[in-house]
């Protein structure tokens, strides 16, 4: 009669089985963590992008110098968002034309007061408006929309949000991020200065 070892181990079969099971579940899990870290990173590039908005929103009703000096202390300040440049965005003082203002971002006037870039593959994608009257307006419906200026001025934390450089009042806008891997979330602003962040 053959007695059995009180010191059998493992089959190479076994070990093959649990090393596959171990494989399997790691991958499923880095490709969890992926997914779930590009979707963090598209959270925290909006909540920023809302930060900013917030920041021009402070400096308009605050009543902040723009320029060096003497400076400039009536102008109102802004966010501008350009479809055609996807990664950058501008906070600016809306000082042209003679300190005044017209309401939108002028380039070549230099009312930059800071470009701010969105890097590792994250993009604007859609630009949209809401006037008083109908629908939202938006860059994927209607290619003709390229910017949006949203501007808050003393002593009122409204913003006047306008597009394409023009003279016209929208109730609100929509700015659309989206990650290298097509997830999109959508920075809000509300004519009454209410800034949100929406997952779409």
């Amino acid at each position: 009669m053959r007695r059995r070892s009180a010191h059998s181990g493992f089959t190479l079969i076994e070990l093959l089985a649990v090393t596959g099971i171990l494989v399997i579940i790691s991958s499923i899990v880095l490709a969890n963590n992926a997914a779930f870290g590009g979707a963090i990173t598209l959270r925290n590039l909006a909540y920023d992008m809302a930060l900013s908005i917030r920041e021009a929103q402070t400096y308009g009703i605050s009543v902040r110098k723009f320029g060096s000096g003497a400076g400039e202390f009536g102008a109102g300040y802004g966010i501008h968002v350009e479809i055609t440049n996807p990664n950058t965005y501008i906070i600016f003082a809306d000082i042209y034309p003679s300190g005044v203002g017209n309401g939108v971002y002028d380039s070549g006037q230099n009312e930059s007061v800071e470009a701010l870039t969105i890097r590792g593959g994250y993009r604007i994608v859609d630009i949209c408006a809401t006037p008083i009257v109908g629908g939202e307006l938006c860059y994927s419906g209607n290619p003709a929309l390229t910017r949006i200026d949203m501007l808050f001025k003393r002593p009122e934390p409204d913003a006047y949000v306008r597009i394409n450089g023009g003279a016209t009042v929208y109730r609100g806008s929509r700015v659309i991020i989206q990650s290298p891997r097509g997830n999109r979330v959508a920075v809000l602003v509300e004519s009454t200065g209410q800034i949100s962040v929406q997952p779409l």
